[in-house]
């Protein structure tokens, strides 16, 4: 037996009926996204590796972007992400576009991870940015946008939460705390560690960055003041801003939410599975509002987030939210071939039936009746026509319907209509 190549590690094969959940998910988020006001708009699935190299984390760019050199000497890479995108494909037409933009999009993207449940090498990525706008209220509704997504699909506040912070108010908890402006980045990203270590090892870490007895006191009472938010000069009105859009629910502030990315500038949130099984953040997104200019652009304020499909899949699995029934097959009629001298009867009944605004199956070669009966119940298809030797002479066509078992023979001229009101019911 010849071996099977396999799929490239940290792939997914979508058969008709993962792609059906992939189809419904993507007309669930335009359906989110639209209901904002935002338009869809997609970018190139190949980028520069200098756009990357510049404005994404070194972790990405040097452990876990897909690398190639094109012909003509040029570093490229499959994206890993679409900020650094979306920030060149607006500073191209900064001086055309009406701002405040409100963007979103869906397509895949490719990291170089190792592969484990909840992450895949290749994935597909929704993606919610609005530019141009420079208010809580703005980052506010950015967020808003994805607590209907969870309110939308069932998810309770009790399931799902998303965590906000802002780095201006810590950055001026860390200077309260005397640590050292060269220092404060590494802080930072060890914040934004702690729930991958030990409490020990934690503090471990802390000190051996520099951090004092003091200092890693006054970091640990930060992190527990769920109050801290008030503080801040933007928090407040993000958080009044959230509770005027009855989405309050779902958002809670937390001093640890930190955002790895570089570029992340006022407001960060993430959105975590509220004691559950998933042990990171579902998505993250923040406020970047000086990457345009770091791709030539002029300054633009901007805010948006990024969710992967798969923890939100799972997520969705686990608490028997994903839809019971999803449309495998899009055709709901097949037209059934009853003999090589009728072929031609059957193909111009197909043809009939399309032009009249239905999906149909005809089947491929005579064969015995049962058979095609047969198959078209595996496959989801619903209503079977028959044309025989004796609907050819008569001019009509039978019908059976296979969920209810009831048949009947038809003018051909009334089979498009009475197809139709069958599938409607």
């Amino acid at each position: 037996m010849t071996k099977i190549i396999p799929a490239v590690k940290g792939t997914r094969d979508f058969y008709p009926e993962q792609m059906a959940v992939r189809t419904w998910l993507y007309a669930l988020l335009r359906r989110v996204s639209e209901s904002f006001g935002y338009q869809e708009w997609e970018a190139p699935f190949l980028e520069s590796l200098e756009l990357y190299a510049a404005k994404s984390s070194e972790e990405i760019v040097r452990e876990q972007s897909y690398v190639l050199t094109d012909r003509s000497g040029k570093q490229i890479t499959l994206r890993p992400e679409l900020t650094p995108s979306l920030a060149r494909v607006v500073a191209q037409k900064q001086n055309e576009l009406v701002f405040p933009l409100r963007w979103w999009s869906f397509g895949p993207f490719w990291r170089y991870e190792r592969p484990q449940k909840g992450r895949t090498r290749e994935f597909f990525q929704w993606n919610v940015d609005m530019l141009g706008a420079d208010s809580p209220e703005a980052d506010a509704e950015n967020v808003a946008v994805l607590a209907t997504l969870f309110e939308s699909v069932g998810l309770a506040p009790e399931q799902v939460l998303i965590l906000v912070s802002d780095r201006r108010l810590l950055d001026a908890q860390l200077e309260a705390f005397a640590v050292p402006p060269d220092l404060r980045a590494a802080v930072s990203a060890w914040i934004d560690r702690r729930e991958k270590l030990r409490p020990d090892a934690w503090r471990v870490s802390g000190q051996e960055l520099g951090l004092s007895a003091k200092q890693l006191g006054q970091v640990e009472g930060m992190l527990a003041d769920k109050d801290l938010w008030k503080d801040s000069a933007e928090l407040p009105r993000f958080f009044a801003a959230i509770e005027s859009l009855g989405l309050a629910d779902y958002v809670r502030f937390d001093a640890g939410i930190v955002r790895g990315f570089t570029y992340y500038t006022g407001t960060v949130f993430e959105a975590w599975e509220v004691g559950g099984e998933i042990k990171r953040s579902i998505l993250g997104g923040g406020r970047y509002d000086r990457l345009l200019s770091d791709v030539g652009g002029e300054r633009l304020p901007a805010v948006g987030f990024a969710m992967g499909d798969v923890v939100f899949t799972l997520m969705l699995e686990k608490y028997g939210l994903l839809p019971k029934e999803l449309k495998v097959n899009p055709a709901g009629v097949l037209v059934s071939v009853f003999s090589q001298e009728l072929f031609g009867e059957s193909l111009r009944l197909a043809a009939e039936l399309r032009r009249g605004g239905l999906n149909v199956i005809c089947y491929p070669e005579p064969a015995r009746l049962p058979r095609q009966f047969k198959y078209a119940d595996r496959v989801g298809v619903r209503i079977v026509l028959v044309v025989g030797p004796q609907e050819a002479a008569s001019g009509n066509v039978t019908l059976k319907d296979l969920a209810t078992g009831a048949q009947e023979t038809l003018d051909r001229a009334q089979v498009t209509a009475a197809v139709a009101r069958s599938l409607a019911t």
